[in-house]
Order: structure tokens, then C-alpha cells, then sequence
């Protein structure tokens, strides 16, 4: 698959890697240098390269959205049309020093999005944990007992799309339902933010949902 990542700090960075180093090509764009997308395609050691927010999206087969809600407009000015592709978002709807959700209750960051994608094939997914755990849930990917990751969307090709993604992660995906339970998902990021940053045990953390069979 090709990939195309617009926003390559933390989260995309470290997904960009992920998604290069299990077979995809990757465009990483959208960063504060050139430099540093540069680094980031040399340091994936597969088949990734540096890009402009267009490029990533003409060539791409599937999009990431990973950027701070405040420079969403931005980069997706700069990434053009998007009609038909397939977007990944895990950017949430948070303001400017990251303390409080700005869209929650009756709507979602990512319903908004996807009404400024227009045309795209949203699915939210990747933003209910911290980047801090990405490269240890990739290194135990072959393990049978797996970490879960809720993703939600409308499309369902979109959606096969991104539990593929989820998969070459090292997550197990769980489809939460349409893109409205994002009003959900997007609080309970910031349950496990507080656990990942405000708890003594560090950020490197992961959550399962298990269904306990009776009798």
C-alpha cells in the first residue's frame, strides 16, 4: 500500500516508520523541516521518502492525519483534493495547550474532519494511545495476545483499510461503529493520556478489551 503521512511529528512519525518497515511505501510530509523528513525516511530503512502534503496525497493510496488540531486547515489545504481516498485521522479536537477536548458531547473531531475532507473516506483511528508505545506493540506483533485499538467510521472499505493498518501495527482492531462513537473514543484519549503522563508508570502503555465467556 502507499501511504502518505501528513503530519510527521510524533504520532506520524512513528507510524510513518511503522508502515514503511512492514512493507508499505511511505511518503512522510508536514513537519517543521525538510530536514526532518528527511531523517525520518532515511531512518525508516524501507521504503519511505520525504514529501510536500500534495505529494503524500496524489500518490498515496491511504492517508494519515496526525497534526495539532490548530494546523488541520493548513495541511489540508496544502494535501488538495482528497476525493475518494482513504484518511486515516488521529488527530483530536484538543486546543491550543492541549487541556481540553474543543468539539465533544454532541459532535466529534472527527465528524468535523470529515465534513473538511469532503469526499474523503474517513475512518478515526491510532489517536487512543500514546506514540511512546507504538515500537514496543511493533516488536511483539507475532505475539498471540495482542493489544486492542478501537478505530470508527462510515465507510466500510475505509474501515477494512485501517484494521489493516491496526494489524501491521501490532494491534488487535476492534470496530467500534460509525464515526459518531468518535464522541466517545476522542474522552477516553484523554483517560488514557492521564494514565500515560500523569501516572507513575510511564507513557509506554497499551489497553485490551476481553469478553469473558459464561459458565
Amino acid at each position: 500500500m502507499r501511504i502518505g503521512i501528513l503530519g510527521s511529528g510524533l504520532m506520524g512519525g512513528k507510524l510513518g516508520t511503522i508502515f514503511a518497515r512492514a512493507g508499505h511505501e511511505v511518503v512522510f510530509s508536514y513537519a517543521r523541516s525538510e530536514r526532518k523528513l528527511k531523517r525520518l525516511a532515511r531512518e525508516a530503512k524501507a521504503n519511505a521518502r520525504a514529501g510536500t502534503p500534495g505529494e503524500a496525497a496524489r500518490e498515496s493510496d491511504a492517508l494519515l492525519l496526525a497534526v495539532h488540531w490548530s494546523r488541520v486547515d493548513d495541511v489540508l489545504k496544502q494535501a488538495g483534493d482528497l476525493s475518494g481516498k482513504v484518511l486515516v485521522s488521529c488527530s483530536l479536537p484538543m486546543n491550543a495547550n492541549d487541556t481540553d477536548l474543543v468539539v465533544a458531547r454532541t459532535s466529534s473531531g472527527a465528524e468535523v474532519l470529515a465534513k473538511k475532507a469532503r469526499g474523503a473516506r474517513f475512518v478515526s483511528a491510532f489517536g487512543t494511545v500514546p506514540s511512546e508505545v507504538l515500537f514496543g506493540v511493533f516488536e511483539r506483533r507475532r505475539r498471540s495476545r495482542r493489544p486492542s485499538l478501537v478505530y470508527c467510521g462510515d465507510d466500510q472499505r475505509a474501515k477494512d483499510v485501517a484494521a489493516e493498518l491496526i494489524r501491521d501495527v501490532g494491534f488487535e482492531p476492534l470496530d467500534a461503529g460509525p464515526l459518531r462513537i468518535a464522541r466517545y473514543t476522542e474522552p477516553f484519549t484523554l483517560l488514557i493520556a492521564r494514565l500515560a503522563y500523569e501516572g507513575d508508570r510511564g507513557p509506554e502503555m497499551a489497553y485490551r478489551f476481553e469478553w469473558m465467556s459464561a459458565g
